[in-house]
């Protein structure tokens, strides 16, 4: 039971959260675990649509990767491909809307519910090899077959040089349907919504076992709560349930903010307040925030989390692309775990008749897990279509991986360096 780590993200909030622990035996229609964007998109669907709602969260709302990622609402499912080839169906009937169906959820919970978390439009894919840009080109292609709706474009080397001031990319592809936001104000703005429709939030309330049965008990450590249906959303933090365990590794990624750069140096290296990602397994992303800090992330061969370590690290990453930021002062650094499976398709499943499980967005969370909510809000209200979508597609299991996934995800991040390289 802690509380949240020393981000940017956790020291602007806009209000605190102080939800009381889980104490006594309470029923409820359902049981949600989990207080990051899952479980709350899960907890405010639900109670949107008359369901009594409990959320059970060990630590505090958006503690985990919700509160603590890149901020980048970026369109996509990861496993597209693997999805529609297990259905035998074309991937753009599929996912051609299904992909972009957590923007609209994020951009309508924000004006419902006024939630005040710095929502902007604009997204560069940055490539750094010449395959990427061919990449993007198909992308742009599918976007213009689709009829998408909002500005995209590829860019020379020289018109994203003018764009981000760097001339560390090829080109770029832009897409003004993608954005950015801060994540810990959107979950929490979420999290009060549902309380205001009746749902009840629970921190420092780590969820000691689940008693199957018609109806099932989320037992605590001071209390439970009977439900005629639970929802696990504990992605990479979750390893309660025997079934969850080996199906998805635990990978750290790292973010530093600068401080709150002057108004010459944002008119030359973001002037027109974009999120930046290049298309790498270990990927770099940066944007500006709201107060015009650069919030740069990456993932490294690291598991603790040393600001010390990170600062470090990203310091010569971030430096590489704006030299000028070289000697800049680095207010936070901090890290977090996001869910990756082994085969990258998102985990939505059943542990028995009315215990639900959903995780795994390896990277994509914040579209991702707000379409991952109405599908879990979906499947406990009879209607299963979307959420057998994802779970006919069984997970890859890797024997022992709860117990010896640091060795495991060292590997896999020197086999992708490898591949990011060639």
């Amino acid at each position: 039971m802690t509380e949240h780590t020393g981000s940017y993200y956790a020291a602007t909030v806009n209000k605190a959260t102080d939800y009381p622990p889980l104490i006594g035996d309470q029923s409820a229609d359902v049981c949600v675990i989990g207080a990051g964007f899952t479980g709350i998109s899960t907890a405010l669907h639900l109670a949107e649509r008359g369901y009594d709602v409990q959320v059970v969260e060990a630590n505090r709302v958006g503690w985990g990767a919700s509160g603590r990622n890149g901020g980048q609402l970026i369109g996509g499912i990861s496993g597209e491909q693997k999805v529609a080839n297990h259905h035998k169906r074309d991937v753009e009937d599929l996912f051609g809307e299904l992909r972009w169906a957590g923007h609209a959820i994020v951009r309508e919970r924000i004006q419902t519910y006024a939630i005040d978390c710095d929502l902007k439009y604009g997204y560069l894919d940055v490539a750094i090899k010449k395959r990427h840009l061919r990449e993007f080109e198909a992308d742009c292609r599918r976007l213009e077959k689709s009829g998408f709706p909002h500005e995209f474009r590829m860019l020379s080397k020289s018109e994203t040089s003018e764009t981000i001031g760097t001339d560390a990319y090829l080109g770029a592809l832009l897409n003004m349907g993608n954005g950015h936001l801060h994540p810990l104000n959107l979950c929490v703005g979420e999290a009060r919504a549902a309380e205001s429709l009746g749902a009840s939030i629970y921190e420092q309330s780590p969820v000691l076992d689940i008693e199957k049965g018609h109806r099932a008990k989320v037992v605590t450590e001071r209390g439970s709560v009977t439900a005629d249906f639970v929802v696990i959303a504990g992605n990479a933090y979750h390893a309660l349930e025997r079934q969850l365990r080996g199906i998805m590794f635990p990978v750290k990624s790292f973010i530093i903010a600068t401080e709150p750069l002057p108004e010459n140096v944002v008119a030359q290296i973001n002037p027109r307040d974009l999120a930046v990602c290049d298309p790498n397994f270990l990927l770099q992303y940066f944007r500006l925030s709201a107060d015009k800090r650069l919030l740069f992330g990456a993932r490294f061969n690291y598991f603790g989390e040393d600001p010390a370590v990170i600062r470090k690290s990203h310091r010569k990453k971030m430096a590489r692309i704006y030299p000028q930021l070289a000697d800049a002062r680095i207010d936070y650094a901090w890290g977090g775990t996001i869910g990756v499976p082994i085969n990258r398709v998102p985990q939505l499943g059943r542990i028995s008749p009315n215990v639900f499980y959903c995780q795994g967005y390896s990277g994509h969370g914040v579209n991702v897990t707000h379409l991952a909510g109405q599908i879990m809000a979906d499947v406990v209200a009879g209607t299963a279509e979307r959420f057998d979508l994802f779970a006919s597609v069984k997970p890859l299991v890797m024997p022992g991986a709860h117990l010896l996934w640091k060795p495991m995800v060292a590997l896999g991040i020197l086999y992708y360096q490898v591949k990011d390289r060639l």
